[in-house]
């Protein structure tokens, strides 16, 4: 998708601090983190939402949790607790059309988060 800033990253037409990159996804920094570790997992195929996942996506879903399980080893946390979070909607706070992960951790998180 031409205008969507998930897929600009992938290109690379947008920096981004990487964390993780494979064929099917792509792992970054936030740039807006909401915890110490707040990095974002994100499928190189462009798909909206979680309501527009097709059966064929189903692989590349179960990745990107794969992904993070790694991603907490690396980062530290996989032993201290993190959350992944995934908004879905206006109203579940998506602002950004592309389905997307945030990996939180680094400090106790409560809930419910804010």
């Amino acid at each position: 998708m031409e205008d969507c800033v998930f897929c600009k990253i992938i290109k690379g037409e947008i920096p981004s601090e990487k964390i993780y990159e494979d064929d099917l996804v792509l792992s970054f920094k936030d740039i807006n983190p909401g915890a110490p570790v707040h990095v974002l997992i994100i499928p190189k195929k462009h798909i909206s939402s979680i309501n527009d996942l097709t059966e064929e996506d189903s692989k590349v879903i179960a990745h990107v949790f794969m992904v993070a399980k790694e991603i907490t080893k690396k980062l530290g946390i996989a032993d201290t607790g993190y959350r992944i979070v995934s908004n879905t909607g206006e109203n579940g706070g998506q602002t950004v059309p592309h389905v997307h992960f945030h990996l939180l951790g680094g400090r106790s998180l409560n809930w419910p988060p804010g």
